[in-house]
């Protein structure tokens, strides 16, 4: 539950948070449970037995002794009576009174609220006592800052004077957030003792919601600091990774503008799309669809061909090693602030001694098996094998059942262009391609973001039946499962338009065809470029637009409108109702936290649409920065004012989420050699003017590209059905392909040039990404994973820790031998004995 601090007489919080109703001891933890109406007939159940009776007194006395009111139903007797009901809500019951005398055993102090304003929900307030704190925080090894503190020194080189100077450059973008100590001073820290130690734990709601939660201060730095403190490491570390996740898109968006502005500027000087909408050149070509399809002019792709030079450019290459690059600095980048966070966060030496402890569930099977009977032994082997055989193919049924609605999509598109082509509506057959291709984007959009919620549940299906041991372990193959459907759910049409739509088409008279008589899809002259860029546009698009900001406005907003249409207060009653609630009654009616793994679901599938295609759009990384910038604020809101609060939890790092971005960003350089090898034409254009223009210019690419198919050579059926739709008759119409002409000695054969084109993808395939990782494994190799300032301050405070520990054993044994001759000249002569020799192990520590 959420626990707000402000200070006192602020207009917004009067009072200092809960309290017990001494109104001294502060509620630290709620717990909530389900109240069974009284019945007026039914028996006891049989678990109510004298063992019982004795825990429930024992409990009444335990809360009488920590000065909570007695409630009349608190008496044993009455307690006995009211025992009754159904057996499964009496071991509900049990289990939980159990659970209460542990924590009473504990040393807590606990206080019940059942007369609230929720009939049937009954709320448990604990406190935890100073000494009760002090102990668990020696436990737990706890570290806390000591009174000596030292200089922190600065580093000297020039990467740490840019830094300063940048640090004091963005001064006004920092958030105003309180810093009780100095940058350039450290607390020495060590573990917890009561001895010398205050826990000071200050919680600033209100300075959360002003410096964080507010959409105005959008162009402000997070306070991270703050966020940790509030939420603990685990959040804290996640809306770092978020903060420089969005820095580090800055320069890749500024980037991305200029080479789609570098496309703009020179698409009237591309010669292919110039020749493309030339009509002198009056260029017929082969129908796109059998029968229904007729002839068609070169000259109408005109449109496509130079919106495709916005995307397809020389620029297009420089961009991709770019990124690259960018995707290893920033991982460079977050390892280095990672460190930084973790040392001021005296994280260092956290999770080295750290166990992790089975899961419940885990214990609970492992129990089952071991009281099964020696004869059952093959049958539980048998059972477990069959369990094992039907989980591992779930995953490819999943997969499958992704293939087959993309593959359901390739055929509404197939269909619907037929449609179009034999539609008796002049804008619809002039808009064929537009049609097809933005209907079927938003088709597999609406596809992605209904899959992405079965998918969630899904893969937590199957990681429930694994039963893993630990919860660690859960959680790694509950991410990684999901990441694998999502990941695959989202991807799956764009791999679809890069790699396989115009490859498996077949020639003129001799066409590929699937499910019976539906004919595969080609590409644009211009390219299938253009159209993996419109459904990368719309996917990403309308996944940040629609699942991650609308759901995440609208679905609570929706909720508590419901939740007001349901109620039977007028607004003035509500808002009186609102005024009487108690803090934990407020925040019960709060939406529970589900974790931060969805948040982390998000970013990394939009991080894989940034890094993997963004040959194809390189304004990729400007709508993800204009997303974030929003996405941090509404998870900001959210979390502040929306969700309970989560249990704080430490944490080091992010865990499997960055070997997860680690591998996109070495996936990212292999797709993107792909991407520009297979889907453009920027290899054919450098083989063309390298090896076969006569002038060393583009000028004949167009007609170098295109080739010859003699109409009479139709498979029957497949010719068009107006065939002088052009208004003369056609013999030759032209395909895009590299095949021989009809008139040579092997007919439509693949042509040498077609062989020389694949040679070069190839080549340049492992070229790009043997000098791209070469670059990357360079700058890996030349940027510190540990900041230099920071290794040395971590040796420095080990030598320190080590002064510390000296002092004070010497001051123990100083004030011993002190005592020690103080009791020796108070003693009485004739009990003076010789001083004895100590032995080897009264000196061991």
């Amino acid at each position: 539950m959420r626990k707000i601090y402000a200070d006192e007489g602020s207009p917004m919080y009067p009072r200092l948070g809960p309290y017990f109703s001494d109104g001294r001891r502060r509620v630290d933890y709620v717990l909530t449970y389900h109240i069974q109406k009284p019945s007026s007939t039914g028996h006891r159940s049989s678990k109510v037995t004298e063992t019982n009776f004795i825990r429930r007194l024992r409990r009444s006395l335990s809360m009488r002794g920590s000065k909570a009111p007695l409630q009349p139903k608190d008496d044993p007797e009455i307690v006995a009576q009211e025992q009754q009901g159904s057996y499964h809500e009496d071991d509900k019951r049990f289990r939980r009174e159990e659970f209460e005398e542990n924590l009473l055993d504990m040393g807590l102090e606990m206080e019940k609220d059942e007369q609230g304003h929720f009939p049937s929900i009954g709320f448990l307030k604990i406190h935890a006592p100073w000494n009760i704190l002090c102990r668990e925080a020696e436990f737990m090894k706890l570290k806390m800052p000591t009174k000596k503190v030292y200089d922190v020194k600065q580093g000297s080189n020039l990467v740490e004077k840019i830094r300063l100077f940048i640090h004091k450059v963005t001064g006004p973008l920092h958030p105003k957030v309180d810093d009780n100590q100095p940058q350039h001073i450290k607390s020495l820290s060590h573990p917890f003792s009561r001895e010398k130690q205050h826990l000071i734990l200050i919680y600033r709601f209100q300075l959360l919601y002003e410096q964080w939660a507010s959409y105005s201060v959008f162009y402000k730095y997070q306070p991270i600091g703050l966020i940790r403190k509030y939420f603990g490491e685990k959040v804290g570390l996640y809306f770092a990774w978020l903060g420089v996740y969005t820095q580090m898109l800055i320069p890749a968006s500024i980037v991305g503008v200029i080479v789609f502005l570098y496309g703009c500027a020179t698409v009237d000087d591309n010669i292919p799309s110039m020749e493309i909408c030339d009509p002198r050149n009056n260029i017929t070509m082969c129908p796109l669809c059998d029968h229904a399809c007729s002839y068609w002019k070169l000259m109408t792709a005109c449109g496509t061909a130079r919106a495709s030079h916005l995307f397809d450019n020389p620029a297009t290459v420089f961009f991709s090693v770019f990124m690259a690059l960018w995707a290893v600095l920033f991982m460079e980048h977050w390892k280095r602030r990672q460190m930084r966070l973790n040392y001021v966060w005296d994280l260092t030496g956290f999770g080295e001694e750290e166990e992790d402890h089975n899961r419940a569930e885990y214990e609970v099977r492992v129990m089952q098996k071991s009281t099964k009977k020696e004869h059952s032994l093959p049958q539980v082997q048998q059972t477990a094998v069959t369990t094992l055989y039907l989980r591992r193919p779930a995953h490819r049924w999943w997969i499958t059942a992704t293939f087959a609605i993309v593959f359901g999509v390739i055929l509404y598109r197939i269909s619907i262009k037929t449609a179009l082509h034999v539609s008796t509506y002049p804008a619809a057959r002039s808009n064929v391609r537009a049609t097809v291709k933005t209907t079927a984007a938003i088709i597999y959009l609406i596809i992605i973001i209904v899959l992405d919620e079965i998918y969630a549940a899904v893969a937590r299906w199957l990681t429930t039946l694994e039963v893993p041991k630990t919860d660690k372990s859960f959680e790694e193959r509950l991410i990684f499962k999901t990441f694998i459907l999502k990941f695959v759910n989202a991807f799956t049409p764009i791999v679809y338009l890069a790699f396989f739509r115009g490859r498996l088409v077949g020639r003129p008279g001799k066409y590929l065809y699937v499910v019976g008589s539906y004919r595969m899809e080609e590409c644009a002259h211009a390219g299938c470029l253009m159209e993996l860029c419109i459904q990368l546009c719309i996917t990403m698009l309308g996944k940040q637009l629609i699942q991650n900001n609308l759901f995440e406005i609208g679905i609570p907003k929706l909720k508590k409108l419901l939740q007001r249409k349901k109620s039977e207060l007028d607004p003035k009653q509500q808002e009186e109702l609102n005024k009487s609630l108690q803090a934990y009654e407020k925040d019960h009616i709060l939406c529970p936290f589900i974790g931060i793994n969805p948040e982390y679901m998000e970013m990394i599938i939009q991080f894989g649409m940034v890094t993997l295609f963004v040959a194809s759009f390189p304004l990729a990384p400007l709508f993800a920065l204009l997303n974030n910038i929003i996405e941090i604020r509404l998870d900001a809101k959210k979390f502040v004012m929306e969700l309970r609060r989560p249990i704080a939890a430490k944490a080091k790092d992010i865990g499997i989420w960055y070997n997860l971005l680690r591998g996109l960003s070495k996936l990212a350089v292999i797709v993107n050699a792909f991407v520009i090898a297979f889907t453009s034409d920027f290899i054919p254009r450098l083989v063309y003017q390298y090896t076969y223009s006569p002038d060393g210019t583009m000028h004949g690419f167009i007609n170098h590209s295109l080739s010859y198919f003699n109409v009479s050579d139709f498979e029957p059926g497949t010719d068009p059905v107006e065939p002088l739709n052009l208004g003369y008759k056609v013999e030759i119409c032209r395909f895009k392909d590299f095949r021989e002409p009809p008139w040579s000695s092997s007919p439509y054969d693949l042509a040498k040039v077609f062989w020389v084109v694949l040679a070069a993808r190839l080549a340049f395939v492992i070229v790009f990404q043997n000098v791209v990782m070469l670059m990357s494994d360079f700058m890996d190799w030349l940027i510190p994973d540990i900041p230099k300032d920071i290794s040395l301050q971590m040796h420095k405070e080990k030598i320190l820790m080590v002064e510390l520990f000296m002092k004070e054993e010497q001051g123990k044994r100083l004030s011993a031998r002190d005592n020690h001759d103080h009791d020796y000249g108070n003693a009485p002569s004739a009990n003076i004995s010789p001083p004895q020799p100590r032995s080897r192990q009264a000196n061991c520590y």
